[in-house]
C-alpha cells in the first residue's frame, strides 16, 4: 500500500509502496510552523488521509480557486496582476486529519482549514517554508505524485526529521 511521510524539520515529502521509499521530492510548508488551530496558518501534524484528488487532466499551472480552475494559467504577467495571490496551481490534494481533536473536528480540522498539497509557480523555493498552511510542491512533480496516489492514500506529517530510507 502507497504511503506517504511529510517532514517539516526536513521540508521533504517520501513517497513509499508498503516500507520501500519510491521518491523524495523538496516541499515548501508553512512559514509559521506546525500547527492545528483553524486561522493559525500553520501546517498541521499527525495522521492524514488524502480525501480528495482535484484537477485531473487539467494543464500545467492551471489556477484554482475555492478548488475550481478559474480558467487562467499561471504566467509571470498573471503573478503581476495579483501581488500577494496565494497562488494553487496543477492539482490539488486535499488533506484530512485521521485524529479526533487533534487535527479532526472543531476547530483543529485539517479538511476545513482547506489543507492541501498543491502545486505552486516554478519560481517557489521548496526545501523550506514558505506557504500559509499548505504543502507547496514543483508542478511537474505534483502530477507525478497525484498520478501515484488514489483517494484515501495515508499522509504523516511530521515535525521532526524523515525517516531514514
Amino acid at each position: 500500500m502507497k504511503h506517504i511521510v511529510i517532514s517539516l524539520a526536513d521540508q521533504t515529502l517520501d513517497l513509499y509502496e508498503d516500507d520501500v521509499p519510491l521518491r523524495r521530492f523538496f516541499v515548501s510548508t508553512s512559514r509559521n510552523g506546525p500547527g492545528e488551530d483553524f486561522g493559525s496558518f500553520r501546517t498541521p501534524r499527525g495522521e492524514h488521509v488524502i480525501r480528495a484528488k482535484i484537477g485531473e487532466g487539467a494543464p500545467v499551472n492551471t489556477v484554482f480557486v475555492r478548488r475550481r480552475p478559474t480558467g487562467e494559467i499561471y504566467s509571470p504577467e498573471l503573478a503581476e496582476a495579483h501581488p500577494g495571490r496565494d497562488w494553487i496551481l496543477t492539482r490539488i490534494l486535499w488533506l484530512s486529519g485521521r485524529e479526533p481533536g487533534f487535527n479532526r473536528h472543531g476547530s483543529v480540522d485539517t479538511m476545513r482549514r482547506f489543507i492541501y498539497i498543491h502545486g505552486t509557480p516554478d519560481t517557489t523555493e521548496m526545501g523550506r517554508p514558505g506557504s500559509i498552511g499548505c504543502v507547496r510542491m514543483r508542478n511537474s512533480e505534483l502530477v507525478e505524485l497525484f498520478d501515484a496516489v488514489p483517494p484515501g492514500t495515508p499522509v504523516s506529517i511530521l515535525e521532526g526529521p524523515a525517516p531514514a530510507a
